[in-house]
């Protein structure tokens, strides 16, 4: 135990920086389980462009061939 009593502002500042943190954690847990959901699935790769995924000769161009 302290020698001196603890002001009041301390207390609530603390409790503060307590909750914010705790918030904090939970925000970086729930990015962290969506992260780690949608690695495990295999949903993390680009979709093809359409371009690459055109059969050949049918890509079109400027000019609308």
């Amino acid at each position: 135990m302290a020698l001196t009593k603890e002001h009041e502002l301390h207390t609530r500042r603390r409790s503060r920086n307590v909750g914010l943190g705790l918030t904090l954690a939970a925000f970086i847990a729930i990015v962290f389980g969506m992260t780690f959901v949608k690695v495990t699935r295999g949903g993390f790769a680009p979709n093809p462009s359409p371009v690459a995924t055109a059969p050949a000769g049918q890509q079109g161009g400027a000019n609308g061939n």
